[in-house]
């Protein structure tokens, strides 16, 4: 059981460590990264930025500023052109149930009885997908955690 619960508390910490890239000081870092493609932003622009949001029209150093590097690139083309995907990735705990038995002793003799056991682990998934064309954003979404 002690084992149970350290692993579930690791889980907690790594999906921490991930969500790292949201964090004050790397939007910070961002911004002075790319200064010059901030500050050229409207005002309704690096008001979304500033949340952490992209908007249809937002150039890839806007995009960047307000989410982050992506966790994966993807390149397409299609007979409409060239089209960039950038990916980033989260991840949920999931519970796996099972039957096992544990065993314990009475006296001189050991007996064994099936109980419910519970491990859980995370479950990667893709939260938000950003499409570029031409190096402006043509079409985002974000995606629902896996229940």
């Amino acid at each position: 059981m002690r084992i149970k619960c350290l692993g579930v508390s690791w889980g907690w910490i790594l999906i921490a460590l991930a969500c790292g890239c949201a964090t004050p000081k790397n939007f910070e870092q961002r911004k002075q990264e790319r200064y010059g493609a901030y500050s050229g932003l409207s005002p309704e622009l690096r008001l979304l930025v500033d949340q952490g949001k992209v908007k249809v029209g937002m150039s890839e150093d806007a995009a960047y500023i307000a989410l982050g590097k992506p966790d994966e690139i993807i390149q397409e083309e299609t007979q409409a052109g060239a089209t960039t995907h950038w990916l980033y990735h989260a991840s949920s705990m999931q519970e796996h149930q099972y039957w096992t038995y544990r065993g314990y002793r009475a006296g001189r003799r050991f007996y064994s009885e099936p109980y419910m056991a519970r491990d859980y682990y995370l479950r990667p998934y893709v939260r938000m997908e950003v499409v570029f064309q031409n190096g402006v954003v043509n079409q985002w979404r974000t995606l629902p955690s896996p229940k």
